[in-house]
């Protein structure tokens, strides 16, 4: 993922590391991500672990269609980082963070806004976001679209009434950013009492020693195998004037944060808020237009292909959320996908609680969990 940050997604089938990597990683004894006919494919490859996250463009429409903001308008451009950045690929500046150092060097950026397009911008995008930001988009996008409301609204069926306190506009925006820190406070807990998982960027720097052999640590033999190693190290030797490392190259120049790996926040706020937008909307609306940028990021261009479903793509944007923190290599692929799981029970559990406030007739939240179930609270 780190070498392949400024590659477009649009890209992968035929780029040639892309390739590498989907065959790197079928050679895994115990790799859990998704495959076709038991081998990671370019099409598969850095996908989240829905069906749905399989169908279409690598990002979510939700990630690049415009959405109104009251009177303003949120056209989804970002300021990303200069392609070929890559930070702590020495082991001095390394170190120098693992020991609670400033880092010496500052993110450089591109002088035009764009789309999103590869990770590096994905990566970007994850580093300063607002903890609801992309689900809040995401919901001001579907209003947009004239996306109805879950067919178990109480109020779809009224002459007379609609909703608006509960079941309306308002209720829907305060129910979607209230889980988000309920989402948080659960992960910290598994960070800090259960978990206390090392950092890719830590685990990085005992692969490295290991292969100098500085020390002996147990690492799994398909790390040594892995033929993304070589690759790392010439990579890192071009930053370094010619000192190999085999570090993960950062795309902060922080690294990580410095609490544990396991789970992940971004992605447990992701797996939140989307399961409240499922069972607020209905997920079987198709997207009338949807698009992908053109090769640049510069403007947006009309997609072709199967048809996205609302419900489709807000398991996308989860995934992606929670995969862009991998992207930076500051997480792992489980970080992401079990904790994305940890923020749909806290956003069903939460569901559980508001029913039980409401005083309309209401049949329950009928909608799909990641897991391709259908559940009704």
């Amino acid at each position: 993922m780190a070498l392949l940050r400024d590659v477009a997604f649009l890209e992968y089938d035929t780029h040639p590391l892309a390739q590498a990597a989907a065959a790197d990683l079928s050679a895994l004894s115990d790799f859990r991500g998704p495959k076709i006919g038991r081998h990671v494919t370019t099409s598969t490859l850095f996908r989240g672990l829905t069906p749905w996250d399989l169908n279409g463009p690598y990002l979510s429409q939700l990630f690049w269609l415009p959405a109104p903001y009251g009177a303003n308008f949120v056209e989804q451009k970002l300021q990303t980082t200069i392609a070929g950045l890559d930070y702590m690929t020495s082991f001095d500046d390394w170190l120098e963070v693992q020991n609670g150092c400033e880092p010496a060097e500052s993110n450089q950026f591109e002088p035009r806004l764009r789309y999103i397009i590869n990770g590096r911008d994905l990566g970007q995008w994850v580093h300063i976001d607002v903890l609801f930001q992309a689900y809040f988009i995401a919901f001001l996008c579907m209003v947009k679209m004239g996306v109805p409301p879950n067919p178990g609204n109480p109020y779809l069926s009224s002459a007379t009434q609609e909703g608006f306190g509960t079941f309306g506009g308002p209720y829907f925006a305060t129910l979607l950013c209230e889980v988000a820190t309920r989402a948080l406070k659960a992960q910290w807990f598994q960070k800090w009492f259960v978990h206390r998982r090392l950092r890719p960027e830590a685990f990085a720097g005992r692969v490295h020693l290991t292969a100098a052999g500085a020390v002996k640590d147990p690492i799994h033999v398909n790390v040594f195998n892995s033929s993304v190693l070589p690759l790392i190290a010439h990579h890192n030797a071009l930053l370094n004037v010619g000192k190999p490392t085999y570090l993960l190259p950062q795309a902060y120049p922080e690294g990580s944060p410095l609490h544990p790996s396991y789970g992940a926040g971004h992605a447990t706020v992701a797996g939140a808020c989307v399961t409240i937008l499922k069972a607020l909307f209905d997920e079987s609306f198709v997207i009338p237009h949807p698009v992908v940028p053109n090769t640049d990021g510069s403007s947006l261009l009309s997609y072709s292909g199967r048809p996205l479903t609302i419900g489709g793509e807000l398991n996308k944007i989860a995934s992606n959320v929670a995969f862009g923190r991998n992207f930076a290599g500051i997480h792992w692929r489980s970080d992401a996908t079990e904790s994305l799981k940890l923020g749909e029970a806290v956003a069903i559990n939460i569901l559980r609680d508001q029913r039980a406030c409401y005083n309309e007739d209401f049949n329950g939240f009928t909608f799909t969990k990641f897991d391709g179930t259908t559940l009704t609270v």
